[in-house]
């Protein structure tokens, strides 16, 4: 069983930037590929970024490439989202997801490719 709790969201003005924080549970966070994952109300979930666990291959989705980091410090079993430049269309709930089972430099992007996910952090960015 693995365990995800995100922190680090709240209320920004748009152009701002919040640092998301998912601090995973498990002796063998370094095998798990990492994403995050948001919600915005009435939507359905999307892919924003993922992390592979072996060589460091990172992907994004179109609406955050260039203005996202996703990165990850295994020591401390924490995978983190720099979220700069922020956008009113950025507003959601954002979820921290493991994928257990992944190939060596795998990057998970489709949802169900996901074992395990956190309760998910708001983020709201204002107008």
């Amino acid at each position: 069983q693995v365990q995800l709790v995100e922190s680090g969201g709240g209320l920004v003005q748009a152009g701002g930037s919040l640092r998301l924080s998912c601090a995973a549970s498990g002796r063998t966070f370094s095998s798990y590929a990492m994403g995050w994952v948001r919600q915005a109300p009435g939507k359905e979930r999307e892919f924003v970024a993922a992390f592979s666990w072996s060589g460091g291959r990172t992907y994004y989705a179109d609406s955050v490439k260039g203005r996202f980091t996703i990165s990850r410090d295994n020591a401390k079993n924490t995978v983190y989202l720099q979220m700069n430049s922020l956008k009113p269309e950025d507003t959601a709930v954002y979820y921290c997801a493991a994928d257990v089972d992944a190939p060596r430099m795998a990057v998970a992007v489709r949802l169900y490719e996901y074992d395990y996910w956190g309760q998910g952090t708001q983020v709201t960015v204002s107008s």
